[in-house]
């Protein structure tokens, strides 16, 4: 196991999401389940989100709970295959030429369109 120190200098990730409900925001660490705190101002949600990752990890050692290491980019080659109906591989050809844009540059467009629209119906 490692130490407090070396744990609290790993790139956990964190996510803010603003309180709409209660005001100020929210702070998570989706690494360190449980984990999580909030605060007036993005500034002091961030001040606590730090005191509560250290307290969760000096808790974690204390009790030997497996403390996860942060999940990493370099973990994804930002390359996949997929395989589709040749008449959705026309469409999505004839629609990427139509916006003078690679396919592959399309692909990528709607995916990323997609994701933010589901983020916004899961929050």
């Amino acid at each position: 196991m490692k130490t407090l120190e070396e744990y609290m200098a790993m790139p956990y990730r964190m996510e803010i999401v603003e309180d709409k409900d209660e005001g100020g925001f929210v702070v998570s660490y989706p690494d360190l389940p449980g984990c999580l705190t909030c605060g007036e101002t993005i500034e002091t949600a961030v001040t606590n989100a730090i005191d509560a990752k250290k307290a969760w990890l000096e808790a974690a050692i204390e009790e030997e709970i497996d403390i996860y290491e942060p999940d990493s980019l370099d973990d994804y080659s930002g390359q996949f295959k997929l395989r589709i109906p040749k008449s959705l591989h026309r469409m999505l050809a004839e629609h990427s030429q139509r916006e003078g844009i690679s396919m592959n540059q399309y692909c990528v467009y709607l995916l990323s369109r997609n994701d933010a629209l589901y983020s916004k119906i899961k929050n």
